[in-house]
């Protein structure tokens, strides 16, 4: 006779819901196995595991993809307040401490997250070694609360009001061009001549596409841009500017390197565009003492020190 679901170890359990929630969201076993350091064959086993236990269908599998079924979607549910629930726990325990501990789940730009954020996290793993630190990198915005992280790195506005904003740095865009580009079509003398010439075009994490905003002297003032090469990449549309394609918008601190080894200048040096960088944590994260930490080191390396975020 199958054991009552109440009967099976809590520990394996959850360990298998956590598992299940992973698959869901990715959509693949491959790709969770590989987070978690098993095998794609010890994650369908787990998965199979909780069907018996639960008495129901989690997920339609095929050869190229795997699906939830109406019953996963329950539990998916279910299952992600339970480990909301428990981490709640957990950060209301953590906040009495004198030392930060348990898992830290950063989310960052791919550049941004190599250049700035990784060493300032290692700086924070020196300071408090019970941490234990997993940065994720992506040119997309991340769901925060969905996809399990306790902070994410964010240029520009913060709008979600169910979500905290937490000031990390001053991070301007600025407009640059390669020498060889402004040699051959000229520099623009104002906002409005960006529409005459080739703009390099990059969706940044959210961002409008083909719009330019920036603020001048005589205030904010918009474009509208084109161009004959975009991407979704940041070092692709870099390398671009950098071989005389256009001209990009871009935040300061990305092109430093380039602009002091001269293969990029300034172009309209009296318009810049506001992107500040905020660190963005749950409203169930704000007692946590692990996210007091984070912040406050990403504040203090990313605005003083050899890895800090420069001005234009």
């Amino acid at each position: 006779m199958q054991q009552p679901i109440g009967g099976r170890d809590d520990v394996v359990l959850l360990r298998d819901l956590r598992l299940f929630c992973e698959v869901a969201r990715r959509a693949s076993f491959s790709a969770v196995a590989l987070e978690f350091g098993v095998s794609p064959t010890h994650v369908s086993t787990r998965i199979a595991q909780l069907e018996k236990a639960l008495r129901v269908k989690l997920l339609h599998r095929t050869t190229r993809r795997v699906a939830v079924t109406e019953d996963g979607e329950k539990v998916f549910r279910n299952a992600m307040q339970i480990i909301e629930d428990l981490r709640r726990m957990r950060e209301d325990l953590s906040s009495t401490r004198a030392e930060p501990a348990g898992i830290l789940r950063i989310s960052s730009a791919l550049r941004l997250g190599r250049d700035h954020v990784a060493p300032a996290l290692s700086a924070l793993k020196h300071q408090f070694p019970n941490l234990v630190v997993w940065l994720e990198l992506f040119d997309r915005r991340v769901d925060l609360v969905g996809e399990g992280f306790d902070l994410d790195l964010r240029v520009g506005d913060v709008d979600e009001p169910d979500l905290i904003a937490h000031h990390i740095a001053p991070s301007p865009r600025v407009f640059c061009a390669a020498p060889s580009y402004l040699a051959r079509r000229g520099a623009p003398a104002s906002l409005g001549d960006l529409a005459q010439h080739d703009c390099l075009l990059y969706r940044e994490r959210g961002e409008a596409f083909g719009v330019w905003r920036a603020v001048g002297p005589d205030g904010q003032e918009t474009v509208k841009v084109a161009g004959s090469m975009a991407s979704n990449h940041s070092d692709a549309v870099l390398q671009w500017a950098a071989d005389g394609h256009g001209i990009m918008l871009t935040a300061a601190w990305n092109i430093a390197r380039s602009l002091a080894e001269g293969s990029l200048v300034r172009v309209l040096p009296a318009w810049y565009q506001p992107a500040d960088i905020w660190a963005v944590s749950s409203m169930t994260g704000r007692q946590s003492a692990k996210i007091e930490a984070a912040v406050r080191v990403l504040k203090e390396h990313l605005n003083q020190g050899p890895h800090r975020i420069p001005g234009p």
